[in-house]
Formats: C-alpha cells, structure tokens, sequence
C-alpha cells in the first residue's frame, strides 16, 4: 500500500507543477518539457530535476523558488528539493503534444 500512496503524492506533485507557467509562454512548465523527474525521497521530501528553456531565461532567479514552494505545500511532502539542470539541453521536441498545439506547432 505505500507505493499506493507514494504514486499519489507523485501524482499530486504533478498536477501542481501543472499550475506554474512560464511567464513568457501560456504553456506550464510540466506539459513545456522542463521538468525531467519528479522523485519522492526518504522521509517524504520531494526532489523535482528540471531545466529552463535556456540558461539566460529571464526567471531562472524565481522560477525553481516557486516550484520549490509549491512542491511544499502538496499533501504529504514534508520538504522539496529543486535540482535546475542543462543537460540535456529544453529543446521543442520535450513538449507535451497539448504544448505544442497550443503554441501552434502542430
């Protein structure tokens, strides 16, 4: 059963980085590609691997904070832990089929 609820927790932590966007973008940043894991670790601390469109993103600043609060604040993590990343490199192909078509790329 504790898979169960880790799974959850995971899904929840999903669905709210679904609720961040990119400033610049009308896409989130889970469906634009930019965030590669999503890890429960022991004593329920959430570690999110993510990266920005490009390293000079004007919110590299704010961004992982927001993510980081938001993780926080989800049902059943204790903690979060952002890890930004630019290996591999955002590229377009990283994009949810929805991104794309509401970017107008399809």
């Amino acid at each position: 059963m504790e898979s169960k609820t880790q799974e959850e927790t995971k899904e929840a932590i999903i669905v709210m980085l679904k609720t961040i966007f990119d400033p610049e973008i009308p896409v989130n940043i889970y469906d634009l590609g930019l965030i590669y894991e999503v890890n429960l670790l022991p004593e329920d601390v959430a570690e999110v691997v993510m990266t920005l469109t490009s390293p000079s993103c004007p919110v590299a600043g704010t961004l992982p904070g927001e993510v980081e609060q938001k993780v926080k604040s989800v049902s059943g993590v204790s903690d979060a832990v952002v890890e930004l990343v630019f290996d591999p490199p955002w590229g377009q192909d990283m994009m949810s089929e929805e991104a794309k078509l509401e970017l107008g790329f399809l």
